[in-house]
């Protein structure tokens, strides 16, 4: 068995020290940080750690080593052994390419995207900002825009803006990656690429997917249709436009909201949020970018460099990245900021804490499910529009708390396009399912355009999305493509997690039980379970979708009256201090600057990363 011991402690090294380059790089590459020679360093470091998982080999290796190690006498070291090598094994068979053919248009898939990526640098998109100024825009500012500026002609020009840049991915290679991409499936033996992603992410056929989703389409369509009625009625049938919808059923709230969400208190409110979850980040070391600026990847995300495993054991602690793009003098700004500090800061967690004993069950590629990974970054984040949550963090600069009747307009506001947001995230798996459906031939730029209006009407009810699906960042990568339907999957396994807590303690917000519990059932096991594993361990139930459609179906009065209970409970129930250790190394950077560490405590990072913010964004 020794023989076994040295190869899967190899393994787990060799694998560390190829991942680690390639992730380094990886963050150089998409903040737009490093020198010119990072885009080819990155392409040479991914290329050899995709040819590392899937080397052929390995399969063969590991095979003949659990095949000894299942004779062997049954030991807790043995047993422990068997666990390792069969969670590589599950990880191989994800991602081994045994056929040489498919090997090769790998190799041409992993060059054509970073040509894409590259190019797509080049691109600046363009709007007219809330000064009626023309200036470049991120797509985090453009959909911004369409959500507060009060100049219809201006959010337009942030819709246009979006619209442009699908029609230039659709002529600057997105289609020769989508084709590629097939002939690679196929050779794979699947019918094409979404077909390939969904039964190695998920575990799960498209029949099986789309049984899914369609019940869940028709359980929240009359919802949908009710909600974009009644705002037509209130404001007028332009409010149904792509870029009208969202200022005319948030603008109004998002700009009320504002001064309870100032974006240099949103790391002080993350930390003491999760502080009295009593959330541990086992010791890990933590980078956060969150600010806007050229050249950055346009889209939030979390990866880690250094997977955590108990090594031998001993704990190696992960080490994690993650990204926003905020413009802190934004309307809306402050709200964003904190939204992707508790979702990213959700996966960093939940990556941080997976508690096993080799690195192939703590990374977010399969046989990791993307619905699982997102389930606990969203259930983090869900916790911010809870009403109890609101009443304990939501101050202005001057300690106001917010009131109760802007909470009440928040879910008068919100409940109403609840189906609409959910159903939003429908656009993207109905769409790639076409279109890697369709033949070479048939996908031209023009047929590509209309099939994501098509299915936005049919989905959506109206005309467009206010985020045209062909503009969304993750269709441009092999990692995130035909992967979006787990967001949906995760929101419905949310709903299922906040059900089973609401049920068993009564509250959400500041609840110390959420971490441990957390930690235990979902964050530990890893990959080393299914999701569906997770959620019996926990909920005592299997996947059940039914949670959120009711909860996108409740009326706004439904809505009132359960926010108005939970804060009746929260004014009854004293907060706890925020006094429970993060047990993670945190330093927030702007590119190579260092604007705030806890080397000296999470207090003296909070109030340095506010003081930059308040020089650098209010002076």
């Amino acid at each position: 068995m020794q023989q076994a011991v040295d190869y899967f402690n190899a393994l787990n090294r060799d694998y560390l020290a190829v991942h680690r380059a390639k992730e380094d790089l990886f963050w150089q590459r998409y903040m737009g940080t490093g020198d010119e020679t990072v885009p080819s360093c990155f392409a040479e470091a991914e290329s050899n750690w995709k040819g590392f998982i899937a080397r052929p080999q390995r399969l063969v290796e590991l095979r003949e080593h659990i095949a000894s190690v299942e004779a062997a006498p049954t030991t807790p070291a043995q047993q422990a052994l068997l666990h390792g090598l069969r969670g590589w094994y599950r990880f191989f068979d994800c991602n081994v390419i045994e056929d040489e053919q498919a090997q090769t248009l790998m190799n041409a898939l992993v060059a054509a995207e970073n040509d894409l990526f590259s190019r797509r640098k080049t691109y600046q998109t363009t709007h007219i900002n809330e000064h009626g100024e023309r200036v470049p825009a991120s797509l985090g500012e453009l959909l911004t825009n369409q959500t507060t500026n009060d100049n219809e002609s201006w959010r337009q020009s942030s819709q246009q803006a979006l619209r442009e840049l699908e029609q230039w991915l659709l002529r600057h290679g997105f289609l020769e990656l989508v084709a590629l991409r097939n002939r690679f499936a196929r050779q794979m033996g699947y019918r094409n690429y979404f077909d390939y992603k969904v039964n190695k992410t998920e575990r799960m056929t498209p029949e099986q997917l789309f049984a899914i989703l369609d019940r869940f389409e028709e359980q929240t369509r009359e919802a949908n249709q009710r909600s974009l009625q009644q705002l037509a009625t209130e404001k007028g049938a332009d409010a149904l436009a792509p870029w009208n919808i969202r200022y005319a059923s948030t603008g109004d709230v998002t700009r009320q909201l504002d001064p309870y969400f100032p974006f240099e208190d949103s790391l002080t409110r993350w930390v003491d949020s999760f502080k009295r979850l009593h959330i541990d980040f086992g010791g890990a070391e933590l980078q956060l970018d969150l600010l806007v600026r050229p050249g950055k990847y346009e889209n939030g995300f979390m990866h880690q460099p250094v997977p955590p495993f108990i090594d031998q054991g001993q704990w190696r602690p992960a080490r994690i990245n993650f990204t926003s793009l905020a413009r802190p003098d934004q309307i809306g700004s402050g709200a964003r900021g904190l939204n992707t500090l508790f979702h990213e800061g959700g996966h960093a967690a939940h990556f941080a804490n997976i508690r096993q004993n080799a690195p192939c069950f703590a990374q977010e590629f399969p046989p990791t499910s993307m619905a699982y990974a997102e389930t606990q970054s969203m259930f983090c984040d869900s916790l911010l529009q809870d009403a109890d949550w609101l009443k304990r963090y939501a101050r202005t600069r001057q300690g106001e708390p917010i009131p109760d009747a802007l909470i009440q307009a928040e879910i008068r506001t919100r409940q109403p396009m609840r189906a609409f947001d959910e159903r939003h995230i429908l656009l993207v798996p109905y769409f790639e399912w076409r279109l890697y459906s369709m033949s070479d031939e048939a996908r031209t730029p023009e047929a590509i355009t209309a099939l994501a209006r098509d299915i936005e009407q049919h989905i959506l009810g109206i005309s467009g999305s206010p985020r045209p699906t062909i503009a969304i960042p993750h269709l441009l990568s092999m990692e995130s493509a035909c992967s979006y339907h787990g967001y949906l999957l995760a929101m419905m396994a949310v709903e299922q997690t906040r059900h089973f807590f609401l049920q068993r303690d009564g509250y959400l917000a500041d609840n110390p039980a959420i971490g441990p519990d957390l930690t235990r059932h979902y964050w530990q096991p890893g990959n080393s379970l299914t999701h569906d594993e997770t959620l019996r361990s926990l909920t005592g139930e299997g996947f059940n979708p039914d949670y959120l459609a009711r909860e996108c179906n409740l009326t706004v009065e439904e809505a009132w009256r359960q926010a108005q209970a939970v804060m009746s409970a929260a004014a009854a129930r004293p907060q706890p201090a925020a006094d429970f250790p993060l047990n993670a190394r945190i330093r927030v950077v702007d590119g190579d600057q260092v604007l705030a560490d806890n080397q000296q405590g999470d207090e003296a990072m909070s109030h340095d990363f506010a003081r930059f913010i308040n020089q650098t964004y209010r002076t």
